[in-house]
């Protein structure tokens, strides 16, 4: 019954966690926007009012004509809309489900025993420090270069070298699932205390100095725009991050940190053709192709180097290399069910088996592993999900036996 309970929390946790996500990165990327396809206002009395640029806009049958003061505007409104309880509920929300998710069970979700073996809350306790240590490290390096000449640029490449590293720890110390959440959680830890510790304090001060008819520090303003832009560079990497618990060929890889190094590189770049590609359009920057060339190379690129050998070079080199009794094989490379149950037995049992039956999955009969032979075969061997973990220590001649056993006919007989 837990496992159900469980479940349904995770669902729930992850159905909030998308939905508030996608209303704060909305609206994340329509401010940029907005901001790159500002004009100098046309109208004298706007210019006045302090206005420093304008939009006009139509959308779902009506125009729109939003406005952007200058520091601050003469008079505040009766009903100012604030943006952060997009950003508050997402962050935690997403941190309920990872603590469902993996810290509930760190055990099974964090601990790969081949990498680190961690006692279980161990595990936790290193995961949630990533959260924490990113944050602290990348406020640093932005209140120390983030007001230098050229700061974003050093900004950006010290966050990147930071990144990496915080890749390269993860994908050796957490299983590779939780290695990419886990890089994509501290990102996200970070763009919500952007707007927690920085931009909306900021905006306080503002409009309490506009309400006591003092001058407005712009400096509040600067200090938010350059946190809401990072946080606009960070979207697309941490979406990649979330989804790729569902392609385990990413988490798997041999080499999964450059995987996930260059995948959210290729999601910064493509980002940065994205913002600037407005104020092109308005006569103000260059055309931002290359960042979108280099982004979509990188893409292309691990896309041939990830590419796997051949269907008929693996079941080959499946066959030469498996070590077994000569009883153990009918014919030529064609793995008897006997054999395979012996694996099933010592590697899958625990969880699908009589006494557990995870997922409603047994695989504790002939019939029923023909059944899900396919997904065995899928989540064994082609993407390595199964056992989660690697919690029963299955070896790569285990894993090339249920292979050589599938693609010769998967034979219960």
């Amino acid at each position: 019954m837990e496992s159900y309970y469980l479940d349904w929390a995770n669902l729930l946790l992850r159905w909030v966690h998308v939905i508030t996500a996608i209303a704060w990165i909305g609206s994340s990327f329509y401010f940029v926007f907005l901001d790159s396809s500002l004009t100098p206002p046309e109208d004298d009395d706007l210019k006045k009012q302090g206005v420093n640029g304008e939009l006009w806009a139509v959308h779902g049958g009506g125009f729109y004509h939003p406005v952007k003061f200058n520091v601050s505007p003469p008079k505040l409104p009766g009903h100012l809309h604030w943006f952060y309880w997009e950003a508050y509920t997402t962050w935690l929300t997403g941190f309920a489900l990872f603590a469902v998710s993996y810290l509930w069970s760190a055990g099974i979700y964090l601990v790969d025993k081949t990498k680190m073996d961690w006692i279980p809350w161990q595990a936790g306790a290193v995961a949630l420090s990533f959260l924490v240590v990113f944050w602290l490290l990348y406020d640093l390096i932005c209140r120390t270069f983030g007001q230098r000449k050229h700061g974003d640029a050093i900004v950006g490449a010290l966050v990147l070298l930071l990144v990496a590293l915080a890749s390269v720890l993860t994908t050796h110390w957490f299983a590779g699932r939780a290695a990419f959440l886990i890089v994509g959680a501290m990102m996200g830890t970070a763009m919500s205390a952007n707007v927690f510790f920085w931009i909306i304090p900021g905006q306080r001060k503002v409009v309490a100095s506009i309400k006591a008819g003092t001058p407005v520090d712009p400096i509040h303003g600067k200090r938010g725009k350059q946190r809401s832009v990072h946080n606009t560079y960070f979207t697309l990497p941490v979406l990649f991050a979330m989804l790729s618990g569902h392609y385990s060929f990413t988490y798997n890889h041999p080499n999964n940190a450059l995987v996930l190094v260059g995948m959210m590189f290729a999601g910064a770049a493509i980002r940065q053709f994205f913002v600037m590609r407005h104020g092109y359009k308005l006569g103000r920057n260059a055309h931002p192709w290359p960042y979108a060339a280099v982004g979509v190379a990188v893409l292309a690129g691990l896309v041939v180097w990830m590419q796997p050998a051949p269907a008929s070079a693996v079941a080959q080199s499946t066959a030469n290399s498996i070590a077994i009794s000569p009883d153990g094989i009918r014919a030529k490379g064609q793995i008897t069910y006997q054999t395979l149950q012996t694996v099933l037995a010592q590697r899958c049992y625990m969880c699908h088996g009589e006494a557990v039956q995870s997922k409603g999955v047994r695989l504790d009969s002939p019939q029923l592993v023909k059944q899900h032979a396919a997904n065995i075969y899928q989540q064994v061997v082609m993407g390595k999900i199964m056992p989660m973990s690697n919690a029963t220590d299955i070896s790569e001649a285990e894993r090339q036996i249920i292979a050589q056993w599938y693609v010769s006919g998967a034979s219960v007989d």
